[in-house]
């Protein structure tokens, strides 16, 4: 056990007595146990959440313009990289949430591993990004309902209100209603993106209507890759390519999402692992082979694809529903439509949770109000949600001005703080490994080690910081410079910055040293609720008997990598 040290406020764990809290952490609260989080949050839960987050509109509707702009060649080559960016910030944020799986996420680690001011500047940006994108995703369902109700027959005002009373109440049942509502969303959205993929393999095959084998004729002719800005050229194809790494970069933002429930996970150790080890595969099978087959089915240069485009965000915007189309298939744009609603609807109800849980973290850590804090006897920080629900308003900005303009801004803005959230994730990966070998921490203490290791992460720590720079090139080549797309595309850059110099300069605080590092504080504590956990879970499972024990290895063995 540790001990509390009355100064600073902070637990230290006397086998690591070099722990020097800095000026910056001494007003890190102990918050009451009635102000923690319950673990409700199962397995299964879990990995749904995980995929559940990935999925959405950046996948159906966001690889249609990126078709246009750079040919099916270009988007398998970018997704494919993304995603295994994606894959190596995925393990490296495994790696410190099973040795610590604490509420305060990923503040925690920065402030322990890294440095406080890093550890400020993440918990804020994180924050930024879900209390932007969750009236992105107010927003976007608005627009998916005018393709049945244009606007000017209903207000998009009504709808965004609708849904954000649904989602603010979904929140306020609990963790566990929430889990459960979100791992049978989740599960639809696996269904829907399975339905898609097989259609679309049956449509290339030529087994629609219009009996049509296209095969990979459309890589031939109009080509695999589309010039951009320099027409016809080698470096023309580049430019094209390179553009398609923010469609892909967006539809990849929320992965991540599982280290903010390792707080509520039950078994963290073993659920979250299991979640990582699963995104690789689910990256390959949902997003990899979802734009290699809608690039077999729709040209680059279709007419039809670019008036999709110029479409609002719904069905109509989406390739794969032109594709549907171009086969000859009626009356599914509706049914997928529904399904995109459905969709959106999930995606604000998760990112509204996030942005709850990390707000909460950051009171925690100190860093925000102590009001934050408070729960409610199911384990639910309302106080905390009542704040981003509020700031969740903003998607009334919807009714008064164009609903593209605002929806595009967002965009740019989410993008542009999900990439800086997984910098600072990998750097503090890098400064928890230098931690662990400077302290004599072995591999084989580790519930779950990054397959690539430290290198894995500088490899995605290089590219992430790339394409934040390059993202939007295109507002430089232009016959006029975009300054309000630059202005929403690069604005996270100098506030981020801001926010860790200022913290500095306020508080004098120093980076953390990897022999100072904290890696014990709350450890025993975690390893006696997992150890209490397995045994309740044997029991348990000794008095089910032995049939169900084998339809659970059925399960887990052929079914719960998609589920």
């Amino acid at each position: 056990m540790g001990y509390a040290d009355k100064d600073d406020g902070i637990t230290v764990a006397p086998h690591n007595p070099v722990y020097d809290v800095s000026t910056a952490e001494k007003g890190v609260l102990e918050v009451p146990a009635e102000n923690e989080l319950h673990r409700a949050l199962k397995a299964r839960h879990i990995t749904m959440i995980a995929i559940g987050g990935a999925i959405g509109t950046g996948l159906i509707i966001g690889t249609g313009s990126a078709l246009e702009k750079a040919g099916p060649g270009s988007i398998l080559i970018s997704y494919a990289f993304m995603g295994f960016i994606v894959y190596l910030v995925m393990c490296a944020l495994g790696e410190m949430a099973t040795w610590l799986p604490r509420s305060s996420g990923f503040t925690g680690y920065a402030v322990r591993f890294c440095d406080p001011a890093l550890g400020f500047a993440l918990g804020y940006t994180y924050w930024f990004k879900y209390i932007i994108v969750t009236p992105n995703q107010l927003t976007a369902g608005s627009l998916v309902i005018q393709y049945w109700l244009p606007s000017d027959r209903v207000n998009p005002g009504v709808w965004i209100t609708v849904f954000l009373v649904l989602i603010i109440f979904i929140n306020y049942f609990g963790v566990g209603f929430f889990g459960e509502f979100e791992f049978w969303l989740s599960s639809f959205k696996v269904v829907v993106i399975l339905g898609l993929i097989l259609l679309s393999f049956i449509l290339m095959l030529g087994g629609g209507p219009d009996k049509d084998r296209k095969g990979f004729r459309y890589w031939k002719n109009p080509g695999a890759f589309n010039s951009y800005i320099e027409e016809g050229t080698n470096a023309g194809r580049f430019y094209a390519f390179w553009a398609t790494m923010v469609s892909a970069t967006f539809a990849y933002l929320g992965t991540e999402l599982v280290g903010v429930t390792v707080g509520e996970a039950q078994n963290p150790r073993k659920t979250i692992p299991r979640a990582i080890k699963l995104t690789f595969y689910r990256i390959l099978f949902f997003y990899v082979i979802s734009v290699l087959l809608v690039g077999t089915l729709v040209p680059y240069d279709s007419d039809r694809l670019a008036e999709a485009n110029d479409a609002d965000t719904s069905s109509a915007a989406s390739p794969f529903v032109l594709a549907i189309e171009l086969s000859g298939i009626p009356a599914l744009p509706d049914i997928l439509n529904a399904c995109i609603l459905l969709f959106v609807f999930s995606a604000a109800n998760s990112d509204l949770y996030i942005a709850t849980r990390t707000i909460f973290g950051l009171a925690k850590e100190g860093k925000a109000p102590k009001i934050l804090t408070t729960t409610d006897r199911r384990g639910v920080p309302y106080v905390a949600l009542a704040l981003c629900s509020l700031i969740a308003c903003i998607a009334y900005m919807n009714v008064s001005s164009s609903s593209k303009t605002v929806f595009k801004y967002f965009v740019d803005l989410v993008t542009i703080f999900g990439l800086l959230s997984w910098i600072s994730l990998l750097v503090t990966h890098i400064c928890f490994v230098r931690a662990r070998q400077a302290q004599g921490v072995p591999k084989s203490d580790l519930a779950y080690t990054a397959p690539f290791g430290v290198w894995g992460s500088y490899f995605a720590l290089f590219w992430c910081i790339v394409v934040s720079f390059t993202k939007s090139f295109d507002v430089f080549t232009g016959d006029e410079f975009n300054y309000k797309t630059f202005i929403t595309s690069y604005l996270g850059i100098p506030l981020y910055l801001i926010l860790i110099f200022g913290y500095k300069f306020a508080t004098k605080c120093k980076r953390v040293l990897p022999h100072e590092a904290d890696l014990w504080t709350d450890k025993d504590i975690i390893d006696r609720e997992e150890a209490a956990y397995i045994a309740q879970q044997e029991a348990k499972r000794a008095a089910q008997g032995k049939t169900q024990g084998q339809a659970g290895w059925f399960y887990r063995t052929f079914v719960a990598w998609l589920f």
